[in-house]
């Protein structure tokens, strides 16, 4: 089968999930409903007569917006394991073992728990605690591994970061402790929901997203060159040690923002990256926007299951993940080591 025709499926297969992501709960809405909700607020249109008020609110200000935040945060997280698993070399690297998601739930923790807030960010400081708690964990890991080993070895960085990883998540259950009437909200932010979410995240996620996308896929040559060993690697030219800090920067900002905004979800990024490069072979020119596209119907068809699965009332998307995930995972790593 063709690449191109195995991409043009998957964008259809992409837009079908968005669209079930709408259409489907506790009303259903049809499909040709949702197109002509969309297509009259995009062109500022009127909308034909027989669609209720309570549909349009329910598709433009509700389903829509967290469908496509779903997409976005699937797609993250997908694309930041792509490359982790890529530069570090190792099936189970990711942004979670170098500690983002756990400096970004200590983040979330201060300012839940102690009621931290920036006034000029508002709304925005939750997100913007995690994003830089995550991103300076996983700094302070890979530098720490620098100083251990001046060559950087991919092996000696995963194992910094786990270290990191517990140590942080032990600060975070004594924070959870002191947490007293917020331990609840605490410990829903850290398994992962969309609920309530509008358009002022997706338009804050949307330019970070399409960004670090860019620019990872920017250098999907280079990586494409390191997953032959760094040796090689440096004498064809490739500085090892800068674009190793830069593509881990890069993947754990675009973890570190899309977690932040939604809290702790797992097992994305290290089940895209492998179903990705089963289909579409191991060149980064394709995983890399591949693994946005599954990494973020995969997340939309997991807070589907969330959110109707026992409603009226709602499953934290992060254990659906880790349902859905963990065998599956379990399933493509050990049937990879016996050659199936």
């Amino acid at each position: 089968m063709r690449n191109s025709f195995k991409i043009a499926l998957s964008f259809l297969i992409c837009i079908l999930v968005l669209l079930l992501g709408v259409a489907l709960g506790s009303i259903y809405v049809p499909f040709r409903d949702i197109l002509a909700v969309i297509y009259g607020r995009v062109f500022s249109t009127s909308l034909p007569s027989h669609i209720p008020s309570v549909s349009v609110s329910i598709i433009w200000n509700l389903r829509l917006p967290r469908a496509l935040l779903a997409f976005l945060v699937g797609g993250s997280l997908a694309v930041s394991g792509t490359v982790m698993q890529s530069i570090l070399k190792n099936p189970l690297a990711s942004s979670y073992t170098l500690g983002v998601s756990s400096g970004a739930s200590l983040g979330a923790a201060l300012v839940i728990a102690f009621g931290f807030s920036i006034p000029f960010l508002g709304m925005f400081t939750l997100p913007a605690a995690g994003l830089i708690f995550g991103l300076l964990t996983v700094f302070a890991a890979v530098k720490f591994a620098s100083r251990m080993d001046e060559n950087l070895e991919n092996n000696t960085i995963i194992l910094v970061g786990m270290v990191f990883s517990l140590f942080v998540n032990a600060i975070l259950m004594i924070v959870t402790a002191m947490a007293g009437d917020h331990v609840e909200q605490l410990t829903f932010w850290q398994m992962g929901s969309f609920a309530l979410k509008g358009w002022s995240s997706v338009f804050v996620l949307f330019p970070i997203v399409l960004f670090g996308v860019f620019i990872l896929m920017y250098y999907s040559k280079e990586m494409d060159i390191m997953t032959f060993g760094e040796e090689q690697a440096f004498t064809m030219g490739v500085d090892v040690y800068r674009i190793k800090w830069l593509l881990l920067g890069l993947s754990a900002a675009l973890t570190g923002s899309a977690i932040s905004f939604v809290g702790v979800i797992g097992f994305i990024d290290l089940i895209a990256p492998h179903v990705v490069r089963r289909i579409f072979g191991s060149s980064h020119r394709l995983v890399v926007p591949m693994s946005m596209l599954f990494g973020g119907s995969f997340m939309v068809v997991c807070d589907l299951i969330a959110r109707t699965i026992i409603s009226p009332s709602e499953l934290p998307v992060g254990a659906v993940t880790a349902l859905i995930g963990a065998p599956f995972f379990a399933y493509v790593y050990f049937s990879r080591r016996k050659g199936f």
